[in-house]
């Protein structure tokens, strides 16, 4: 995953993204409207085939590679100027310890996530899975097995759905810079890279997810990419594809932020700043930071797609264990509040985010000062107040400008995020607007 010249991969995905005109319609939670530009599928056969992926809302991402074993991060090969014929010595003692991934589908579902994406090759060039198409594969080096078939196994034990992370670029092939200049390595280099996506596709079962990640250095025409995708779906007729082969496809990409879009979307994020194993990144998330993310995310029908980078014996961080477990803990009373969200148009609170169902708004309270709670803009009628998810009254009071929660209890009854529901007359919707033009003011000089 990008750590190197971060502002130049925002540009290049703010790039990708105004050429993704996706449908609008969101509020409704339908998209009916087809894309515009190429693409591998209908409007209609992506409807159905993304049922899964909008109720799921919470994932797994795994970055898991020969960079694990130095501890410096995935770009490692690239910002320390890493020589090719050294870097390529790691495969010779990459060798975790069997049937790792079990415990990270066990994390996963421990923490109420409902899919994974692990990476089958990163921007190193070296393929975890078994590949016919080089020897630089973790079956065919120290590890002596296939560990992408290992994480197959392990998820789906769990339950959980599956997918792929693949990246286009490749620092290790022969013919993956000069493919951009020269045709004869283009074509080479394109037959190599379609022929690990053909067996990936082939070799595994059912997948859920293809996560293409950095074209570099071609474009969508130079991939191939709308024929690549074509054989992705002949093979796996249910597959979710992301929009990194630079055409729309099923879902666009945000990365290390929050960003709505009309159609479907997923933030992809990491819990400390590293998406590979970095020893020394001591900057993680809080649980409570992580619960507001995915409420965020719920909010706005879009997913939450959180790493994980294991060590080199595949071991998870243990910083990362304990604060999945605790964000698990609180996915367990409030888990439907995220699978079942629907769109919602509430959204601003300085102390309190949303989701709603129905007509039924869910405040999730992150600062909880012990007395009353104001929320200004409701348009709707509030016909019930409540603790969620014991049921237990609050008294409140409502005008045109607020409802005020009062005589709450001095301590929390979450001490992560507590959640209160408020049943409305109608879906719920906010206007601070009217609240900043109409409330009554103070005459001059009071």
């Amino acid at each position: 995953m990008p750590n190197f010249l971060r502002s130049s991969r925002r540009n290049w995905l703010k790039l990708a993204g105004a050429t993704t005109l996706l449908p609008a319609l969101q509020a409704a939670q339908v998209n009916k409207a087809a894309l515009i530009g190429p693409t591998t599928s209908t409007a209609e056969d992506r409807e159905r085939r993304m049922q899964w992926w909008r109720e799921a809302r919470f994932g797994m991402f795994i970055h898991f590679g020969l960079y694990s074993q130095l501890g410096h991060h995935e770009w490692a090969m690239e910002q320390e100027g890493i020589p090719v014929a050294e870097y390529q010595e790691l495969a010779k003692s990459f060798n975790p310890k069997p049937h790792a991934a079990r415990a990270w589908a066990r994390l996963a579902k421990q923490a109420g996530m409902k899919y994974m994406v692990m990476t089958t090759k990163h921007h190193e060039g070296f393929c975890n899975f078994d590949t016919k198409l080089t020897n630089y594969c973790a079956p065919k080096q120290a590890a002596g097995r296939d560990l992408v078939a290992e994480y197959v196994e392990a998820a789906r034990a769990e339950g959980m759905r599956v997918g792929f992370y693949y990246s286009l670029m490749d620092w290790h092939h022969p013919d993956g810079a000069r493919c951009a200049t020269d045709e004869s390595a283009r074509r080479r280099f394109v037959d190599y890279i379609h022929g690990q996506v053909r067996e990936l596709c082939a070799n595994y079962g059912k997948l859920d997810v293809l996560w293409y990640d950095v074209a570099w250095p071609l474009s969508a025409e130079g991939w191939e990419s709308v024929r690549m995708n074509k054989m992705v779906r002949d093979l796996q007729p249910d597959i979710l594809i992301n929009n990194r082969s630079k055409i729309p496809e099923d879902f666009t990409t945000p990365e290390q932020k929050i960003e709505a879009s009309s159609g479907p979307w997923e933030s992809c994020m990491t819990m400390n700043d590293s998406w590979g194993y970095q020893i020394g990144d001591d900057h993680w998330k809080s649980p409570k930071t992580i619960v507001k993310n995915l409420v965020t995310c719920a909010r706005d029908s879009g997913n939450y797609l959180l790493n994980i980078g294991p060590k080199a014996d595949g071991s998870i961080p243990e910083e990362s264990v304990k604060t999945l477990a605790a964000v698990g803990e609180w996915m367990e009373r409030y888990g439907e509040l995220i699978h079942k969200a629907q769109f919602c148009k509430v959204k601003r609170s300085e102390f309190a985010n949303f989701t709603r169902r129905g007509n039924s708004l869910y405040v999730h309270v992150h600062y909880w000062d012990g007395q009353r709670i104001g929320i200004g803009g409701l348009k709707n009628k509030v016909v019930k107040a409540s603790f969620y998810p014991n049921g237990r009254e609050i008294q409140f009071k409502q005008d045109d400008f607020r409802i005020l929660l009062t005589d709450l209890p001095q301590n929390a009854p979450d001490s992560l995020v507590a959640v209160i529901e408020l049943q409305c007359d109608s879906e719920p919707d906010q206007d601070l607007e009217n609240v900043r033009v109409s409330r009554p003011r103070m005459q001059v000089g009071v």
